[in-house]
């Protein structure tokens, strides 16, 4: 069996809802991203075997494959095909799954996976009937019942179920925007992150602005917002963290079900953004003279509870390190993604991993979460950080929609 390697990683910056990325085509997004991964590789587009993309709520500007949209919007050869996949949150780093198990199995030698989500174009559940997806289904209602069926509830019922308090959540939260703004500042996001002209949207400082003056019309609003349009803007920085927050004012929001512990601010951001890597086996490595940065020592993905939804990565995590033959000590940097504060605190309860070692420069709840390409981002700031650091092998798990997991343990070269 062929040998999976990474041999590029790239993103852009995560903008916030109505931010830098908001205008931005979905298909142009992505198609920026992979052009500047090949770029960097020097690798022939011509030889690329297939392209993988994640997204969630494939309509409007993301629907019709965006897989296949996003590299001809790049440019770039006609005869390389394109497929979109849809695990939920997990869609992103499924495409990277896919891709690995392409090149593993012999039938392609270098493989583009990544993922996409303009959350500002295309709200989150879009794609969904009003009451939800299962209601209706004599199967489903037959074995779960009428219950209730969300992530929110899930989210307080884990922080029920492990004990958590209110403080807890929102001290891991606070931690999470210190951690990302000091990547920031010390720039350890800039040699992963790929500038983006935004042709339209407000940056973060004109959003301050704006909201500072306050009591702006409608046509105000847009007229303010106009003035960024246009080729002179570039998104280079992550715009969800907020430097602003404080322990007081995670205190004073208010829960987002009643009598629930979570807020919007032990949860994460709804935001824009892609993520491309490079996925090539050693036939490919060769030919092509690549770099390998890192082999793909495992992949999986495990099924869960699908009310209680988002504790899968507990047992998938398990899962994958005894398939693995690795311990939690093994693992020099995790990334659990930040669906809500909660997730990440069960799961360290359950596993014994050292906090110190999960989401060292920030996740979800600080960085944002556009849904299928999350996936992707945190293995790409994954790399980064093994190489950062000096770090062998890292671990990103990610719970999904339906009570899923997948779960890849990288090894650095």
């Amino acid at each position: 069996m062929e040998t999976a390697y990474l041999i590029g990683a790239v993103r852009s910056p995560v903008g916030r809802r109505g931010g830098g990325l908001a205008a931005v085509h979905p298909a142009d997004l992505a198609g920026q991203v992979i052009a500047a991964l090949l770029d960097r590789v020097a690798v022939d587009p011509a030889a690329v075997d297939d392209v993988i993309l994640g997204c969630v709520d494939t309509l409007g500007p993301q629907a019709g494959d965006i897989a296949r949209t996003a590299w001809l919007a790049a440019g770039l050869p006609e005869h390389v095909p394109g497929v979109t996949v849809d695990r939920q949150c997990g869609s992103g780093q499924q495409a990277v799954h896919f891709a690995a198990q392409a090149v593993m199995s012999g039938t392609a030698d270098l493989v583009v996976a990544g993922g996409v989500q303009s959350m500002s174009q295309v709200p989150i559940g879009s794609a969904m009937a009003p009451d939800g997806p299962y209601r209706g289904s004599v199967g489903w209602g037959a074995r779960y019942g009428d219950q209730e069926v969300s992530q929110f509830r899930s989210a307080d019922d884990i922080a029920a179920k492990w004990g958590l308090s209110r403080s807890d959540l929102e001290e891991w939260a606070l931690s999470s925007h210190q951690r990302a703004l000091s990547a920031i500042d010390e720039g350890r996001f800039r040699a992963e992150t790929v500038p983006i002209p935004t042709r339209g949207g407000r940056s973060p400082a004109e959003e301050v602005s704006v909201s500072a003056r306050g009591g702006r019309s409608q046509n105000e609003a847009v007229s303010v917002s106009a003035r960024g349009t246009g080729e002179g803007r570039i998104c280079d920085t992550d715009e969800c963290p907020r430097r602003d927050t404080s322990s007081e004012r995670m205190a004073g929001l208010k829960p987002l079900r009643s009598g629930g512990l979570t807020t919007a601010g032990t949860s994460s951001q709804i935001a824009d953004g892609a993520a491309a890597l490079l996925v090539a086996s050693g036939h490919g490595v060769r030919a092509h003279g690549l770099r390998p940065r890192a082999v793909i020592r495992h992949l999986s993905a495990r099924g869960g509870d699908p009310v209680l939804m988002l504790t899968a990565p507990i047992e998938a995590t398990a899962h994958a390190l005894a398939r693995a033959g690795l311990r939690v000590g093994d693992i020099a940097r995790f990334e659990v993604n930040e669906a809500f504060a909660s997730v990440v605190l069960a799961w360290l309860s359950e596993t014994g991993a050292d906090p110190a070692r999960v989401n060292v420069n920030g996740g979800a709840i600080a960085l944002g979460h556009p849904l299928g390409a999350t996936g992707a981002r945190l293995l790409t700031s994954l790399l980064h950080e093994l190489e950062r650091s000096g770090g062998r092998y890292g671990l990103l798990t990610m719970c999904e929609g339906g009570g899923q997991a997948n779960v890849t343990i990288i090894e650095r070269l």
